[in-house]
């Protein structure tokens, strides 16, 4: 299934917090969960809000992959699937 991220960084992190979500996200990409794979990542040009295309066996395994963003990040996940013109595919 195919998952698009939103994420937002959440305000008033102090240094110490924002080097845990640098930690936390190290560690994420360093040891990708099987099954899981990223098809994008974008971030928006004022970097309020960065997002990702991610394919995942099932809702369950990305909020897990999220869980321990929580407390740095406020994240909207939502199921999409891919379309040619209009026509999905």
């Amino acid at each position: 299934m195919l998952f698009l991220l939103t994420n937002r960084t959440r305000a008033g992190l102090g240094a110490a917090q924002f080097g845990e979500l640098a930690a936390l996200a190290k560690a994420f990409y360093a040891a990708i969960p099987p099954g899981v794979e990223i098809r994008g990542e974008f971030a928006a040009l004022d970097r309020t809000h960065n997002y990702t295309l991610l394919e995942a066996p099932d809702l369950e395994t990305v909020q897990r992959i999220q869980a321990p963003f929580a407390p740095y990040t406020e994240t909207t996940i939502v199921a999409v699937q891919e379309i040619s013109g209009w026509t999905a595919s």
